[in-house]
């Protein structure tokens, strides 16, 4: 017994190191949303709790931007709902990786996942057998550096002028093209990365809210699928 227990502390600590990419992302993006949720009219508490509940970093720039315009609280759901529901293909993707961890430890990683902690896991296991301890690990410590960050920013808020000038906004692209570049391994993931921004600066152009992210992500995924078949 004691020594699955040092086992777990040790996969725990692994996973947690493994988040560090994530973390130093997050110190940018987590501060950026602290300072415009407090200038939205939200409170410090307001501000950490909707990161520790909600935790969805373009849903809650999303949600901030709504505050600014008076939307009422069904509009501010419904949109996040749509941003999110990206969410279902990654836990679906994820899933084959997962087997065998119990279903109900499979519920509380899935409230964890992120575009950021999806991106790192899908490259770390292809390369290792993983534990319960160890996603805990990555995803808790990933969670706990994003309210941290939004509560320091929040804290900093009253402080900071002309946030636009500092270039926090483009901090959330700009992680999303390095976690990208990341998985960009070979000619097969290079022509379905090209795929997916094609479709998806075609359809940003053409049709209103986020389905750009669904239906580029639905199409590039089923061309790897293809690509992947037709060359085995």
């Amino acid at each position: 017994m004691q020594f699955l227990q040092v086992r777990s502390r040790q996969e725990f600590f692994s996973g947690a190191k493994e988040a560090l990419p994530i973390v130093l992302g997050y110190l940018p993006i987590g501060f950026a949303f602290g300072v415009l949720a407090c200038n939205a009219g939200l409170s410090v508490l307001e501000t950490m709790l909707m990161s520790l509940f909600v935790y969805a970093g373009s849903a809650q720039f999303i949600a901030v931007g709504l505050l600014c315009t008076g939307a009422g609280a069904g509009l501010i759901v419904t949109t996040t709902f749509l941003v999110n529901l990206r969410h279902l293909l990654m836990s679906a993707a994820l899933l084959p990786y997962l087997r065998k961890i119990p279903v109900p430890a499979l519920a509380a990683l899935a409230y964890e996942i992120t575009d950021e902690s999806f991106a790192l896991s899908t490259t770390i296991l292809k390369n290792r057998e993983p534990t319960f301890p160890f996603m805990a690990g990555l995803q808790t410590t990933a969670h706990s550096s994003w309210v941290l960050f939004s509560f320091l920013g929040a804290l900093s808020s009253s402080l900071l002028t002309g946030i636009d000038r500092l270039g926090l906004d483009f901090a959330l692209p700009a992680m999303f093209i390095a976690l990208l570049v990341i998985q960009l391994r070979g000619i097969k993931t290079a022509i379905v990365g090209v795929i997916s921004l094609s479709i998806s600066l075609v359809i940003v152009f053409s049709l209103p809210g986020n389905w750009n992210i669904i239906i580029a992500t639905m199409i590039a995924a089923s061309t790897g699928v293809f690509i992947t078949n037709d060359n085995s």
